[in-house]
Formats: C-alpha cells, structure tokens, sequence
C-alpha cells in the first residue's frame, strides 16, 4: 500500500488492519470516569512488563481485551517511567515492530514515547504512516528526539484527517525549522483543519509574513486557506474573532491577491474567503465595520475583474459539485452572478 502511495496518505487511512475483524468483535468496559481511562491497561503492563518480549500471542491477548487510549496516558507512562530504561526501550520497539494486534503496538509506542531514543526514530515514523491510530503516541515520541522533528512534515504530508491534525499540531509547538512549511503547506482542505489553523497563524506569526511588500503565491494562497478555515471555525478552534492580528491579515490577503494571477483552487478560496467576510458580523471577524467594508472591497474588486471572472467561471464549470453548493447557499460574488451565472449553471 505504502509502495502505491509513496507522497500521499494511505487510502482509508491504512484501513482496515489485519486485526480489524477481532477489534470490531470485541466488547470492552471503558469507565465512566475519565480520571481511570488507561487504568486498567496500565495494570496489565505493571504485570507484563518484564516478559512482554517473550510470548506475543500472550500479550496481545491480555492488551486485546482493555481499553488501550490512544494519547499520551498518566496512568500508563507511570509504570513506564518506573521501570528499567533499557527494559522498556527494547520491549516498545519489540512490539512495535511486531505485535499484530493496534492494542499492543499502542503499548509500544507508550513505552517508546516514555524513553524516547533517536534509535527508534525509522520504526515509529513507518507506524506513523497509520496516523488515525498512531499519530498521537508517534508525535510525542518525534518531536522529543534530536533529529526526530524532522519527520513531522513528512508523515503530515503523507496524513490526512486526524493524523493531519497530530502531527501539524506538534509542528506548531516548535516551529524552528517548520515556520515555512507551516505557513505554505499546514491546511489540506479537509474539516479538520479547523482544528488547527489559528495555531500554525500564531505559531508561525502569519501577520509578520504577510505584511511584507512582496510575497509567494505560496503564503498567500494558504492564508486566503487559513482565514476562509478560521472564519468558520466554530468553535473547534480559534476563530477570527479572537485572532488579534485578523484585520491586518485579511487586509494584506486582499491586497497580495490583487497581484495573483487567477487560476485554479485560488479562485475557490478567493471567492469563499469573500463569502465569509460578506456574510459575517464585522466582531465575528474580529474586525470593524470599517475594516470589514474595506477588505470586501478590495475582494469584490479583484473578483469582478475580467480575467477572475472568467477564471472563476472555468473552474466551477471543472467542478461541479462545488458550483452547486455554492449557488444554492449564495456564495458566489455579486459580479460572478450577473455576468457568468448562466454559462456554468446550465451544464
């Protein structure tokens, strides 16, 4: 699978595994109190620790049948930060490289993630690749490494949805080496992305390399991203409206994007963004009323020029679907309605 798609995320996020019909099947007791989430788990490894290298089918049998979080777990880094170092070391990358089971390569990656080493770098970045399950233990363990950092823009890249998430988040803690790739590459599309887009423009001081004279097609085309996922928010991350730097980078967007030449998802974004800013209460776009007429302006005037307006129309035309959800909840700017409306809405 991962031959098949060398640059791009696993079809179905690496679904199904092979031990995908016994998890379906089986039932587990998860505790009402979140306090003893990875409780029960944690015990077991107490008792296993010592001899999880020697009898696979043992162990994953055992972590099978509790509830094994995915995250990072008080109750479970405990019993690995009181043990042999060294014990749990090799007994993580043990697992990880060989446990058929998701329960028990999770209990790898705690162990890993409790004593990070660099060694364990290129087994966790492949496990990484599953990112809907492993991601969040395979973040940790990457970013507390030296040298393991490196990897979170790669498996990102090569994730999408949840795993996406993870690893683009982990990037925003640190964003030494990753401020470029956080402010070209961070937002794929997808809902999710909700979920972190107003921290890579914090982390990444988005309104600092957006005010500069001239700028890439890159970084403006994934602001106009960033603002039109952070306008509409709702509550799954920060929004516009409590994003300080908001009037300034919407204003800077409206004017980088003047000078882009039209083409392609930039039209999309573009006539989205405007949407967005038309449609919504100057607060909840952190803006004044003033700054708000003004930023729409400036996007309507760009919009409303020939060569967008016929950019625009191309592209609804190569994607319909997005044509008619964009009529039917009047998204399209006003210029788009009166003069293209009928050589797309018709095919």
């Amino acid at each position: 699978m991962r031959d098949e798609n060398p640059d791009a995320p696993l079809p179905r996020d690496g679904y199904p595994f092979p031990d995908d019909e016994a998890h379906r099947r089986r039932k587990v007791h998860r505790p009402k109190d979140s306090m003893l989430l990875g409780a029960a788990a944690a015990d077991l490894l107490g008792e296993f620790l010592s001899d999880l290298h020697d009898d696979l089918d043992v162990v994953e049998k055992a972590f099978h049948g509790v509830d094994v979080p995915i995250h990072q777990n008080d109750h479970l880094r405990s019993v690995a930060l009181r043990a042999d170092p060294e014990l749990v070391r090799r007994n993580g990358r043990w697992l990880v490289e060989h446990a058929r089971d998701r329960c028990a390569v999770t209990i790898g990656l705690v162990l890993l993630a409790a004593r990070p080493s660099a060694d364990d770098i290129e087994v966790v970045r492949t496990i990484g690749l599953l990112s809907d399950q492993f991601a969040p233990l395979a973040a940790i363990i990457l970013r507390s490494v030296r040298g393991g950092g490196e990897n979170l823009p790669w498996l990102a890249e090569r994730s999408s949805g949840w795993g996406r998430v993870y690893y683009v988040e982990a990037m925003c803690e640190y964003t030494g080496g990753f401020r470029d790739w956080l402010l070209r590459h961070a937002c794929d599309g997808e809902f999710l992305n909700a979920y972190f887009a107003g921290k890579v423009a914090l982390a990444a001081s988005l309104h600092e390399a957006i005010i500069r004279p001239v700028v890439d097609d890159g970084l403006v085309d994934h602001t106009g991203r960033l603002l039109s996922v952070m306008a509409g928010a709702s509550g799954m991350g920060l929004g516009l409206s409590r994003y300080p730097p908001a009037p300034i980078v919407l204003t800077e967007y409206a004017r980088h994007l003047a000078s882009q030449q039209p083409a392609g998802a930039r039209v999309l974004v573009a006539i989205a963004l405007a949407h967005d800013v038309r449609s919504r209460e100057p607060a909840r776009l952190g803006c004044s009323a003033q700054e708000k007429a003004a930023i729409l302006s400036s996007l309507d005037e760009t919009l409303a020029e020939p060569a967008w307006l016929e950019a625009a129309s191309e592209e609804l035309v190569r994607t319909p679907s997005w044509a008619t959800w964009a009529q039917a909840n009047d998204v399209l700017p006003p210029a788009l309605m009166r003069e293209n409306k009928v050589r797309w809405s018709d095919r």
